[in-house]
């Protein structure tokens, strides 16, 4: 008879299957986004406190969190400017002194003369020398043992202290070591950290563990869980795409008479990067799926022209094009801009931001929504539910940094009653490298514009002195 697998699945295990969670602990580790075991296992240590050992009361040094056992000598309440306890601990190497400001008769009984106590704390220079302010304090005894491993400090939230996670890590971690979690990477090195050792370390480092590697994010099993959360971010986005090209896109023929007609109104001509460019988003806006293209190119490469290049070729084929901006400034300019270039062709330009009067909104919403307007220039006012577009084709997001993936992708709901998602062109003048350009933006094509616009505003650095006294 086989023995069948019971493993267990922790990214589905609910949290409230770990001892001590109930009700009300579960929905606050559901506002920080736990709500599975495996959420516990990625919710990481802040940082370390070393518990392994004793320091001896003569060599303290002011700064860093230590332990220290001793006898307590005298233990009194002091009446200054603030009422303390005050406590003289004693080792065979020295006296540091114990200073609480908060205390209940508990604690001031059980920190009586002759009290041996371990504590936990940081000395720190005061009125008697090194001083310890509110350390934690246990009474020795023969059961008391010191920490195996570094003890973690995690990121936390109202209502949960550290105790508390580190015995849901604790649980979490006894799960992983009879369970797995599912590994993404392929095992290409043998000195490769499988994701379950990584784990185990993070959340209990060895007593020689490197604490400013720790620290500084370096340390090889911190640097194979961000391999871990860039593949992860890589998949997802590549999903994204995936699912967002699943949808059916107007494909859109090339500009012809109307492009050279535009062209030819421009008092210069595109430089070669801006050229290549344009091809790539026109041949995009051919495709029966939905573009998804990012232009990065510094302040004037001439990100603008091209994109006006690809909102002529949507007009040209009878859709609409939005163009969106982050701030009402840059939107008066894009209006300003395509004005010039598109109304001597008799292409209507329609302008929505939020600062505009009710009447003149109501007159710019009923020509997106009849189609008079072609091309519409926007804020995020573009994204709002009372916008409704006659037959929206392309989608131009300027800035694109300042706008979230899912508020991108949400345009693509003003095309859905005609059953197609529009294209969409997204641009920036912060510089990307390449390399990360595909990793943090895997569900975008990536154009450059690397030469600038050969005619351009000369820049005036103009010194302005304020008189006002």
């Amino acid at each position: 008879m086989t023995k069948q697998n019971t493993s267990i699945d922790l990214t589905i295990l609910s949290v409230s299957s770990l001892k001590g969670v109930g009700p009300r602990l579960a929905e606050k580790l559901a506002q920080l986004g736990i709500t599975v075991v495996a959420d516990v296992l990625f919710h990481l240590p802040l940082r370390y406190q070393d518990r392994t050992k004793v320091v001896a009361i003569g060599g303290l040094r002011p700064g860093g969190e230590v332990v220290i056992e001793g006898e307590v000598k005298a233990s009194d309440v002091v009446y200054g400017k603030r009422r303390s306890l005050v406590c003289k601990l004693q080792d065979s190497t020295g006296t540091t002194t114990l200073r609480f400001f908060h205390f209940n008769a508990a604690q001031k009984a059980m920190l009586c003369a002759g009290q041996k106590i371990r504590c936990f704390g940081e000395p720190r220079r005061g009125g008697s020398g090194l001083e310890f302010y509110h350390p934690e304090f246990q009474a020795v005894s023969t059961t008391l043992t010191l920490d195996e491993t570094l003890t973690p400090v995690y990121p936390s939230t109202e209502g949960i202290h550290q105790p508390s996670w580190r015995k849901l890590s604790e649980q979490a971690l006894t799960l992983l070591n009879t369970n797995s979690l599912p590994e993404y990477l392929p095992n290409n090195s043998k000195q490769q950290i499988d994701l379950a050792s990584a784990l185990q370390y993070l959340h209990r480092p060895p007593q020689d563990a490197q604490l400013e590697l720790l620290k500084a994010g370096q340390h090889p099993c911190q640097q194979r869980l961000a391999l871990e959360e860039l593949a992860a971010h890589h998949l997802s986005l590549l999903r994204l795409k995936q699912q967002t090209q699943n949808y059916p896109a107007p494909p859109m023929v090339a500009l012809a008479d109307k492009g050279k007609a535009f062209l030819d109104t421009l008092p210069f001509a595109l430089t070669s990067a801006q050229l290549r460019v344009a091809e790539e988003i026109s041949q995009d806006l051919k495709q029966p799926f939905p573009m998804l293209r990012l232009v990065q190119g510094d302040v004037g490469s001439g990100k603008t022209l091209v994109a006006a290049l690809a909102a002529l070729q949507a007009v040209n084929n009878g859709y609409q094009a939005a163009i969106m901006a982050p701030t009402e400034i840059l939107t008066e300019q894009h209006y300003n801009n395509f004005k010039h270039w598109f109304e001597p062709l008799g292409i209507s330009i329609a302008w929505l931001v939020g600062k505009q009067g009710a009447k003149l909104r109501r007159e710019q919403m009923q020509s997106i929504e009849d189609g008079s307007a072609k091309v519409i220039i926007g804020t995020h006012a573009l994204f709002q539910n009372d916008v409704v577009f006659s037959k929206l084709g392309l989608a131009v997001i300027d800035e694109q940094h300042r706008f979230g993936v899912h508020q991108r992708l949400s345009l693509r709901e003003k095309s859905s009653q005609h059953n197609f998602a529009p294209h969409q062109l997204v641009m920036t003048a912060t510089p990307i490298p390449r390399t990360l350009a595909m990793a943090s933006y895997s569900d975008l094509d990536f154009s450059l514009i690397y030469v600038l616009a050969a005619v351009r505003n000369p820049v005036q650095t103009v010194l302005i002195v304020n008189h006002c006294r």
